[in-house]
């Protein structure tokens, strides 16, 4: 026994010695065709020189992005067309379907709840984050030693989604009545003069805005730091101005700082909106999807690689990637305007 354990390990550990030595063996031949053809532009002369120059500083990034975005991209376009026949995907059993795997998604009863909550997140948990990164930055701007506090509120943000998933369901814990509770929130409520609180995972669609809580908690701090940095870009010549006409409080706030940090409210929300709609990690790891909970990213990812219906899970993943184009697009335009302003 101990002798086949020893043969075991001798076989993986030359295993994994290959395959290192194997990506060490591209990459170094990846760089020495770069050094080689940067060597090559660099002696290049005449009036072909700054062409040579910009295809070759181009061309790896956009055989790259061909190879790692387009090709896919098209691939996977093809593939919500189809459907597998078996668990293994291959050009020989896939056969036609038409828009069968469409269909399917927005007229199943069960997709359209997912379609629900989905449109619940994207418009809900950027609203809520705006909005609760706004008022953070206007008052954390009008304390002092406000570099402490915004580093504290920024802090989720270096918290990975399933590490932030798996601190809100210890939250939400819950263990039924006359047990003692490690749920923070079923505690709260406990001393709160609530003697059985629900098990908040279970309660839907509750459970869905809880789950939402742990995105905002991510995410406020990113739209803090954008806000507070456009809040102190606007010229004190029109808060002065403003004040002297009236401007006060609320009125100075809206009429003022609003207009002022608009597009940057718009970069903002749309950037949490394309982070909202493909959210995945905290659904998976709170509630794997269960208990009316489902989104469309987990969905996709149940299709391809639970179900193995690589067409159905393709549509899903086409449908995500129109409902992200537009956000994209309008974000890019955004930023331009805003620069050309500058």
């Amino acid at each position: 026994m101990s002798g086949a354990t020893v043969v075991l390990a001798d076989s993986t550990l030359q295993d994994a010695a290959t395959k290192f030595l194997n990506m060490f063996g591209a990459v170094a031949g990846f760089l020495a065709v770069l050094l080689i053809v940067f060597f090559a532009a660099g002696r290049a002369t005449g009036r072909f020189s700054r062409p040579l120059a910009i295809v070759i500083f181009l061309a790896p990034a956009l055989i790259l992005l061909v190879i790692g975005l387009v090709i896919p991209a098209v691939r996977t376009i093809v593939i919500s067309f189809e459907h597998a026949n078996d668990t293994v995907l291959h050009a020989n059993n896939l056969h036609l379907v038409g828009g069968r795997n469409y269909a399917w998604v927005f007229t199943t009863g069960d997709n359209q709840h997912v379609l629900l909550n989905t449109v619940l997140w994207i418009v809900v948990a950027p609203v809520v984050t705006t909005a609760f990164g706004l008022l953070v930055a206007l008052l954390v701007d009008r304390l002092k030693r406000q570099a402490v506090y915004k580093s504290l509120i920024f802090m989720p943000q270096a918290v990975s989604f399933v590490g932030a998933s798996i601190v809100w369901r210890f939250v939400y814990e819950s263990r039924g009545a006359g047990n003692a509770q490690i749920g923070l929130l079923s505690q709260i409520v406990i001393w709160l003069g609530w003697k059985n609180p629900p098990n908040w995972i279970l309660s839907s669609p509750l459970n869905t805005f809880l789950l939402m809580v742990a995105l905002v908690w991510v995410q406020t701090g990113f739209a803090m730091v954008v806000l507070s940095a456009a809040i102190k870009a606007i010229p004190d010549e029109i808060i002065e101005a403003a004040q002297i006409d009236g401007a006060r409080g609320g009125k100075l706030f809206y009429l003022v700082t609003i207009p002022m940090i608009r597009n940057t409210l718009v970069v903002v929300f749309t950037t949490t909106m394309i982070t909202t709609l493909k959210i995945f990690d905290i659904v998976r790891t709170m509630t794997g999807g269960n208990f009316g909970t489902q989104v469309l990213a987990n969905e996709m990812y149940n299709q391809t690689f639970v179900s193995s219906d690589y067409g159905r899970g393709s549509a899903l993943a086409v449908i995500l990637f129109l409902g992200v184009l537009p956000l994209v697009g309008y974000n890019i335009m955004q930023l331009r305007r805003e620069r050309s302003i500058r």
